[in-house]
């Protein structure tokens, strides 16, 4: 693992939330940092944040869902820095409704970006991993993708599937000394519900009071992302609870399981 004050350190969806936080952690460790995110404006605005910190920083824009940016990213970073040594595939979108309500549409978009943008991110970027013989795919999830939350079919199928994917790449690229590490945290302080398109009333402002309840913020989990990383833990839940239930699933016959999450989400509503 290369020291955080030497790495190179990309980062998806890096204009606010997680992603940012990710970025500013780096940069205070003396990392140099480019975030990429489709909203100029906001990515703009983040630099200047950035290189507060780190003069350094850079910002680039990018859209995951298209090949081509993320392959001119690469090839950007490689001219500057001369490699990347920590990919964050971050950028991420929700999805809110029952299955009979969620159209084909709004499934082919959530799958675009949510799966496909990191399937573009570790497909773009393993060659120059394996060139250089080192690199870290850090593939953020959710913890719905490890957990059923009824009412987000969507949003869930694409979270569980980055998991999988992440599975898969631990050893598929571990002889080519390439570390994954599969992020899957529960709801905090962060801008998710602003680009979340639901068919349910209410589900943002519900979303809303599950996020200002949160145990911890971006900060937070940013921080801890990073002790994980350091670790090089593959599967890395940022909420204690999310851990407990995580457990509680993988041990408990499947009929209490699901007594219990009929229970959390009746005291939910």
């Amino acid at each position: 693992m290369v020291q955080k004050s030497s790495q190179r350190v990309f980062i998806t969806g890096g204009a606010n939330g997680l992603g940012l936080a990710l970025a500013k952690h780096y940069a205070s460790e003396g990392a140099t940092v480019c975030i990429a995110d489709l909203d100029e404006e906001a990515g703009a605005k983040a630099l200047e944040q950035l290189q507060a910190i780190s003069p350094s920083a850079l910002f680039t824009p990018c859209d995951v869902t298209q090949s081509e940016d993320l392959q001119r990213v690469a090839q950007e970073l490689m001219d500057t820095w001369g490699g990347v040594d920590i990919v964050f595939n971050n950028a991420g979108v929700a999805q809110v409704g029952n299955i009979e309500d969620v159209s084909d549409e709004d499934w082919r978009w959530i799958i675009d970006i949510n799966l496909m943008g990191v399937v573009r991110g570790c497909r773009t970027f393993t060659p120059m991993f394996k060139k250089q013989g080192h690199g870290y795919f850090v593939n953020v999830a959710s913890l719905a993708g490890l957990l059923d939350v009824p009412s987000m079919s969507a949003y869930n199928a694409t979270k569980a599937s980055v998991v999988s994917l992440s599975e898969t790449l631990q050893h598929e690229l571990a002889p080519a000394n390439i570390s994954v590490s599969v992020v899957c945290p529960s709801f905090f302080q962060t801008n998710l519900g602003q680009g979340m398109r639901s068919t349910v009333p209410g589900m943002q402002q519900k979303l809303d009071r599950l996020m200002s309840k949160s145990e911890i913020n971006a900060e937070d989990v940013a921080k801890i992302i990073a002790e994980g990383i350091q670790h090089n833990k593959f599967y890395i839940l940022p909420h204690k609870s999310s851990r407990k239930f995580w457990r509680m699933k993988k041990w408990l016959p499947r009929a209490w399981y699901a007594r219990m999450m009929a229970k959390g989400n009746k005291k939910k509503r």
